[in-house]
């Protein structure tokens, strides 16, 4: 009767000489750094610049029935204002198909009378005419024509509004200026390094099965521990180098603030990587083909992320199912963790409970590894 392999031990010479082969195999491989150095800038930029929450330079049309010289500043305050890109207009009648076509996105009107109005005190209310299929630039376009008037008013009478028996003084912390940049790209990073950390390794058993070396590695002493250990670390030391790259592009180009520290940082993008790379392993191992491997790994990565992190999409306005499915995302406990160290610094009290759940999550993406790649190599 023959009697079960001994179990393998742990050799650090053995791993050494396995981590220098896998970042021999690294500088090589040219796709491996097209994915850690040339794809997280394309997609950080392509996320930053392309997604925003900020509706300004809003185009509106602006017809103006009164000829006062009421009328005539007013018109000039909604020609000067930020918020909108101003297009005059003789009447209603010339702008509507523009209106429907999505060429101006509302009409605003100043309504004939408008400077007797003012004079009298009792100046009549202009309109507003918004696209209702865009109810966010709807809602923002009425309420800020409705400042730019107040403005005006209390400017052109000398008097402000009547104020309110409680005065309400409104603070913003962490972001001031209310800038959705702000926040969007802390999370577009999160987005970033799922994709990246995934797709690094999910490849690389994959590669080994259709390269035929797979058997050469299993007729080799090495143990379990040393397989997976020498797969992961070259990437994982290329996950932290994509984030360093990430953090600045944008801190430089972005202007987002950083008021955390490096240490923090690095525990948060450390914790992370541990799920992004132990699913790629994971799918890498199961599938055996790098084809196959590299298109679950977006999916699986990319698009829960994308939708069921928080990035975009405010987890507590979810259905309740769709909210108990975003707790198996991983990335939705990288998110608030790497937009606090961002905005408002090392709050150690929310970052390392997130920390902790991401290290769970990776401790269980390595172990169904490690039961998908037993059925192959002897431990």
């Amino acid at each position: 009767m023959n009697s079960p392999a001994p179990r393998r031990r742990f050799d650090t010479r053995r791993f050494r000489a396995l981590v220098i082969k896998e970042f021999i195999q690294v500088a090589r491989d040219p796709s491996t750094f097209i994915i850690a150095f040339l794809l997280p800038p394309f997609l950080l930029f392509l996320l930053g610049y392309s997604v925003s929450l900020d509706a300004s330079r809003v185009r509106v049309a602006l017809v103006v029935e009164d000829s006062s010289s009421e009328a005539m500043g007013l018109a000039t305050a909604f020609a000067r204002s930020a918020y909108f890109d101003v297009t005059p207009a003789r009447n209603v009648q010339e702008v509507r198909e523009a209106l429907v076509s999505d060429k101006q996105r509302g009409i605003v009107v100043i309504p004939q009378g408008f400077g007797e109005g003012v004079k009298r005190g009792n100046p009549p209310p202009i309109q507003v005419i918004t696209d209702g299929s865009q109810p966010n630039t709807a809602n923002f376009l009425g309420a800020y024509a409705d400042g730019v008037r107040t403005a005006w008013m209390a400017e052109e009478t000398g008097a402000s509004a009547p104020q309110p028996p409680i005065g309400v003084s409104t603070r913003y912390w962490y972001n001031p200026g209310l800038k959705s940049r702000y926040f969007l790209v802390p999370g577009s990073i999160a987005i970033v390094m799922t994709m990246i950390g995934t797709l690094l390794t999910a490849l690389v058993v994959a590669r080994e099965w259709e390269r035929g070396t797979m058997e050469a590695i299993m007729a080799t002493p090495i143990s379990m521990v040393e397989f997976v250990g020498s797969k992961v670390l070259p990437y994982f030391l290329l996950g932290l180098g994509s984030m360093a790259m990430c953090t600045v592009l944008a801190i430089i180009f972005f202007h987002v603030p950083f008021r955390g520290s490096v240490l923090a940082l690095l525990a948060i993008s450390s914790a992370f990587l541990m799920p992004a790379l132990g699913l790629g392993l994971f799918i890498s191992a199961a599938t055996k083909n790098q084809f196959v491997a590299s298109q679950i790994a977006l999916l699986s990565a990319f698009l829960p992320t994308f939708l069921l992190s928080g990035f975009l999409y405010e987890i507590a306005s979810m259905p309740k199912i769709i909210q108990a499915i975003t707790y198996l995302v991983p990335a939705r406990y990288l998110i608030p963790p790497l937009q606090t160290v961002f905005l408002a610094g090392d709050i150690w009290s929310l970052i390392l409970p997130n920390i902790a759940i991401m290290l769970g999550f990776g401790v269980g993406f390595f172990y169904l590894a490690f039961r998908v790649t037993k059925r192959t190599l002897d431990q």
